[in-house]
């Protein structure tokens, strides 16, 4: 099965499951066109195809409740209870059982990619390198969040960027087109729940985010609230990929709220699962940090480890598996990792230049 055929089935499977946005699939098919980036980021459901042929012997290591579409967009900040600003892991909705050193592979994968098209300046050798350290001194020391408060000021830098200006966040909202067309329930019901107060008035607004779940429903309410500006976001989940490409095996319920809930972090309390509906706050700190907003002085290895570092974070929520885990990487030879995201590039871009001759033809 080719990426052609194997996103026509994907995205048959997917329309089988939730409300399918024709628009902003067509956008997403243009973008997966554009560069590799994009492609790679857009095609977590085609990286579990060619996962086995690329890394077998990844493979026969211990599964875990893991991430799966992994990449170095895929971090972002968000206040907890105590209203700390924290740093991590952005996403879950691809969240299933995989062997360990998936979201290793994938996160090396997407840092090689990036620098490829100019996104980052380390070389692979070196990202390699820094995921994997972090990622075993983070399982060896059990896990720490990132709370960035009196630790990790670079990464704070970082957060409090230009471009998460809150004048600039809330124009970026109000450009969203309103929506007129009615919306499920349930999907009103899970936005309102999030709001600060109950009757409040808002504005319903369609929101195009993100590249693996493009196509899918996605809405914003925005509102007014005691003198400052409120959102909140939902998007239409489904089981992960693995489910549409091995449906005997692969869980068919959504692990979003169960990896939250094992992973070591400071949970984000505006962050909850309503029935197939995710819902969130959106806010100039409380959304995804874009490689754009590391600016021109990156310190970009330190910013690799601390990925490794919050991959295990979450890892290590299988606490059963742990001690495999390090034993399992213990044995490894030094350039696994580089070894595996060489092999995993190489074929998402034999991937890429074909979905790109059929968009020109």
């Amino acid at each position: 099965m080719n990426i052609i055929k194997a996103t026509k089935k994907y995205e048959e499977w997917l329309a089988s499951h939730v409300r399918i946005v024709k628009p902003d699939l067509e956008y997403k098919h243009a973008q997966m066109a554009a560069a590799i980036f994009p492609f790679f980021r857009a095609t977590f459901y085609r990286w579990l195809q060619l996962w086995p042929e690329g890394c077998a012997d990844l493979d026969r290591v211990p599964h875990i409740l893991s991430v799966g579409d992994l990449h170095v967009e895929n971090f972002g900040t968000w206040r907890d209870t105590d209203g700390r600003l924290v740093w991590g892991i952005n996403d879950f909705d691809e969240a299933c059982l995989f062997p360990y050193t998936m979201d290793l592979v994938r996160l090396a994968t997407s840092a090689l990619l990036a620098a490829r098209e100019e996104r980052l300046a380390m070389k692979a050798k070196d990202s390699s390198a820094a995921i994997l350290e972090g990622y075993e001194q983070g399982m060896q020391d059990g896990g720490r969040p990132f709370v960035l408060e009196e630790e990790h000021t670079w990464l704070r830098a970082i957060a409090e960027s230009k471009l998460r200006d809150p004048v600039l966040f809330w124009q970026k909202m109000d450009r969203l087109p309103t929506l007129r067309a009615e919306i499920p329930e349930s999907a009103r019901e899970a936005l309102e729940h999030l709001l600060p107060q109950p009757g409040i008035r808002y504005r319903l607004a369609r929101r195009r985010a993100g590249l693996g779940s493009l196509g899918r429903v996605r809405l914003v309410a925005i509102t007014d609230w005691k003198g400052g500006r409120v959102a909140r976001e939902t998007k239409a989940l489904t089981a992960s990929a693995l489910q549409w490409l091995d449906p005997t095996h692969a869980p068919s319920e959504i692990l979003y709220a169960a990896i939250l809930k094992r992973a070591v972090r400071c949970p984000d309390p505006y962050v909850q699962l309503r029935g197939h509906w995710l819902v969130r706050r959106l806010s100039p700190h409380c959304s995804r940090i874009e490689l754009e907003a590391l600016g021109s002085s990156r310190g970009e290895c330190r910013l690799l480890e601390a990925m490794g570092r919050e991959t295990a974070n979450v890892h290590v929520g299988t606490e059963e598996k742990r001690r495999a885990i390090l034993k399992d990487l213990r044995r490894r030879k030094p350039n696994w990792l580089l070894a595996a995201a060489q092999s995993m590039s190489r074929a998402v871009e034999k991937d890429w230049r074909v979905w790109k001759e059929r968009r020109q033809s």
